[in-house]
């Protein structure tokens, strides 16, 4: 075992520094920059159309010259106490020669509904019907009706008070599931599918027939995977140093009594029921970084073993398409789970080796129990050997018997 363990050291050391020493490696680590510029860069160009296209569309109510403040006055009111800002609002002048219709289909902007006539008896030309302009409209005359019944509103004094101890929420955890399911998923995507082509070179230069002659396979397939965990852990350390030397940096920078403020702030608008895991802040980060490496490790055996098989750089790329469908689907079935937790589906992708981390790390934002954790972390860890082991015997028996048969056993001679 000793032995074992040592040549594995070599291997994950060798394998570890043929990455990480290299001027490529810089370019590696800096890859989410360019996401970042790239989804930036997108995301500002959907705000800036979003944008045009909300300023485009509008409401318009046609209304004698008497009603036309008591209508702004009402939109107003209507305004603040809208779950989402209703489109803009027109106000024109009656006359003689209006026609809603006219006015509805007019270019150069979007008209989802016209009012016209008295705010009692409003007549409603919309665009699509029972819409929520045309309704907006009906609730708007319905507001003047009511002010002018009651005359002039007296000004509203509320006074707010905030639940201190309100528990947490159970959608808020159910978010918090779902975070964690999408940051393993987005880290294992990046970085476990590297493992596919770490097998390609040595096979075409003749190496791995060298060391398979000098160490056991199996200490080879777990050095390799355990330098590529290396080189991971190793991506998630600078990112995590980076943002912790920004948010300090921004500290220092920042006026103390502005971060005061803003500190009291939030602690007013403290929210009544808390975005925080079942099974507390400190348990759900550490557990979480131990179900992304049994992740990495499980789907990265699992990808080991299908990239052994390939012999050349065009075979790596085919096998990158079904990698990635397996991946996203092992995310599917885990966000599902993630958003209804204690079902069969849940309990299902609990179990299943290559979904359980996953759906696992959900479960540590919604479930307060900690001793299914352990077990789960177990049963992994036992699918990660056995996936080393199959990936080992389909190497030995595809590759390295020169396609003399996919035996899993050796062939006793008399």
């Amino acid at each position: 075992m000793n032995a074992f363990l040592r040549n594995m050291r070599v291997v994950a050391r060798r394998d570890f520094l043929a990455i990480v020493a290299t001027p490529t490696f810089l370019l590696f680590l800096l890859a989410p920059l360019f996401m970042l510029a790239m989804a930036l860069a997108g995301g500002t160009g959907a705000a800036q159309l979003a944008d045009s296209a909300r300023g485009a569309g509008r409401i318009v109510a046609i209304a004698d010259s008497a009603d036309i403040e008591a209508l702004r006055a009402a939109d107003a009111r209507l305004r603040a106490a809208m779950p989402r800002e209703p489109a803009v609002l027109v106000l024109r002048v009656a006359s003689p020669t209006a026609d809603p219709v006219a006015i509805a289909r007019e270019k150069g902007s979007d008209t989802y509904a016209v009012m016209s006539g008295p705010p009692a008896a409003p007549r409603i030309v919309e665009r699509e019907p029972g819409s929520s302009p045309g309704r907006y409209l009906v609730l708007l005359a319905a507001e003047v009706q009511r002010a002018r019944a009651a005359g002039p509103l007296p000004p509203v004094a509320p006074r707010f008070e905030s639940l201190s101890n309100g528990g947490n929420s159970i959608a808020a955890q159910q978010t918090l599931a779902f975070g964690a399911v999408f940051a393993i998923f987005l880290l294992t995507l990046l970085l476990a599918g590297q493992t596919v082509s770490s097998l390609a070179e040595e096979k075409g230069n003749k190496v791995i027939e060298i060391l398979a002659a000098a160490v056991p396979l199996e200490s080879v397939f777990l050095g390799k995977l355990l330098g590529m965990l290396g080189v991971a852990i190793l991506f998630i350390a600078f990112w995590f140093a980076l943002a912790t030397g920004g948010g300090f940096l921004y500290a220092l920078q920042a006026d103390p009594a502005a971060i005061a403020a803003a500190g009291a702030a939030a602690g007013a608008a403290k929210p009544a029921l808390m975005a925080a895991p079942a099974t507390g802040w400190p348990f759900f980060l550490g557990i979480s970084l131990a179900y992304f490496i049994m992740a990495f490790l499980l789907l990265g055996a699992a990808f080991l073993g299908v990239g052994a098989q390939a012999a050349t750089v065009r075979e790596i790329q085919m096998l990158s398409l079904p990698i990635t469908i397996f991946q996203v689907g092992m995310f599917s079935l885990s966000a599902a789970a993630a958003s209804a937790p204690g079902t069969g589906l849940a309990r299902f992708a609990q179990i299943f080796p290559f979904s359980s981390p996953f759906a696992m790390a959900a479960r540590a934002a919604t479930d307060e129990a900690v001793g299914a954790h352990l077990l789960a972390l177990g049963w992994q860890a036992i699918w990660v050997a056995l996936t080393v082991y199959l990936s080992v015997r389909l190497f030995r028996a595809g590759v390295l018997s020169s396609g003399s048969g996919w035996k899993f056993w050796k062939r006793k001679r008399a």
